[in-house]
């Protein structure tokens, strides 16, 4: 993995997702939905519905709205339905890509996508044809400059699976979905505050691209993240500056 770009490409694309802070309700409302239909409607009881809401009152979203939004998907009230759908294709210089998407219209989806991909250089795959180069996992990251001693500590006793240091000097903790909030949690009861700390699928192997390379691929991800039916865009490509 190149390291040093590891940082740099965790600022970029927290500031990518800062600019498009505006869309941000539309995307948490879906999840909220989707994860209440599944798991029901009861936070205590439901991990994935807890972490849409703390997703939702980090953007600022009222609580009649999530309440409202958790009644729509659990039938109290009359609402759209969305459901879940993955894509998966090929970027710029073999980058592989997994787009999460959450659509009232499959047709619309796929089609967009594809367009996406066919357009700025990339190639929508069939299912499954890159995936496997991705781990689901609970990531949470610590800037430079950190206790590595202290994160480690923690972090393994509240039952995280790794703790990696980067080249860079950032720290990146590791654990099984279901651990994440109880070992995001402990970490932020010993003072340790993450820039980063999401449910995420990580590549376990990455593609560097430069100059023009980079540009392209930034242009295909722009692409799909500004997609209304996109929640999430993954891949395995480390973009130089």
């Amino acid at each position: 993995m190149a390291g040093h770009s590891k940082w740099a490409n965790i600022q970029h694309r927290k500031a990518r997702q800062d600019e498009k802070r505006q869309r941000i309700w539309t995307r948490v409302v879906r999840e909220i939905m989707i994860a209440a239909r599944q798991g029901g409607g009861d936070p205590a009881a439901n991990p994935r519905l807890r972490l849409a809401i703390e997703k939702a009152k980090a953007a600022n979203m009222p609580a009649d709205t999530i309440k409202r939004n958790i009644d729509k998907a659990t039938g109290n009230l009359e609402g759209v339905s969305y459901e879940e759908v993955r894509y998966e294709g090929y970027g710029i210089g073999g980058a592989a890509v997994i787009v999460d998407c959450m659509t009232d219209n499959r047709v619309r989806t796929v089609a967009e996508v594809r367009h996406a991909f066919s357009k700025h250089g990339g190639n929508l795959g069939t299912e499954g044809s890159v995936a496997f180069q991705f781990q689901h996992c609970g990531q949470i990251v610590f800037e430079p400059g950190t206790s590595e001693d202290k994160v480690m500590e923690v972090a393994l006793e509240a039952g995280a699976d790794d703790v990696v240091t980067q080249e860079d000097g950032s720290i990146e903790v590791l654990t099984a979905p279901a651990q994440f909030e109880a070992v995001r949690d402990a970490l932020q009861a010993a003072g340790l505050t993450p820039a980063m700390a999401e449910v995420t699928w990580r590549p376990t192997n990455t593609v560097t691209l430069t100059g023009e390379d980079a540009q392209r691929m930034q242009k295909l991800l722009d692409a799909l993240e500004d997609l209304d039916d996109v929640q999430d865009v993954f891949h395995n490509a480390e973009l130089a500056e």
